[in-house]
């Protein structure tokens, strides 16, 4: 019989290769669109890094390796369930992020060619959706994995990158969209709608 924890993991494994396949042609179709500003830095690497490492290799290793076992704690139908909930949302929110982007979008700090300010789907909403997705993948990938360091790396791994750049981020749109972004933040959340 299948475990509980099994599926948790098989989720996780499952959510990862869907975000993959969703991010893959966007991020082909952005290589051909020339960038005209970036506010890239080591910083912004290692906010990348971190998130890589918090929400895929590290827990990827925990799964594959049982390790660290000392951190496994009982699963439950339940946080697996809320943990699946989570995931889809961060997916359907990546892809309509990602869509609503089309050529804007860039991996890290970078203003492409023929930029423009985005404020329709998920954008009216909050500023920032794929660190709404990232969140959200987070969350769930703590509910989804019953081992304390490998569900928590995510929420790390997220912070760091999150934390580390968005201020950065913000102050890039507003020195390329100016009045224009600084109406749009008065109007919409960073991450959260409603809240944050």
């Amino acid at each position: 019989m299948i475990s509980i924890d099994s599926v948790g993991e098989f989720v996780w494994v499952l959510g990862l290769i869907a975000w993959y396949v969703i991010r893959y042609p966007f991020e082909r179709r952005a290589k051909r669109v020339r960038v005209v500003g970036t506010q890239r830095s080591p910083s912004d690497n290692v906010g990348l890094a971190a998130a890589v490492f918090g929400m895929a290799i590290l827990p990827a290793f925990c799964i594959v390796t049982n390790f660290p076992r000392a951190a496994d704690y009982p699963s439950n139908i339940w946080s697996v369930g809320v943990g699946t909930i989570s995931y889809v949302a961060a997916l359907w929110v990546f892809r309509r992020a990602h869509k609503e982007l089309g050529r804007n979008w860039s991996i890290s700090l970078e203003i492409r060619e023929r930029h423009e300010l985005i404020r329709s789907g998920p954008y009216a909403l909050v500023r920032h959706p794929m660190y709404t997705s990232f969140l959200l993948m987070a969350l769930g990938q703590f509910f989804l994995l019953s081992n304390w360091v490998a569900g928590i790396a995510g929420l790390i791994g997220f912070s760091i990158l999150f934390f580390g750049r968005v201020d950065k981020e913000e102050r890039m749109m507003l020195d390329n969209f100016g009045p224009q972004y600084r109406a749009y933040m008065e109007t919409t959340k960073r991450i959260i709608p409603y809240l944050y």
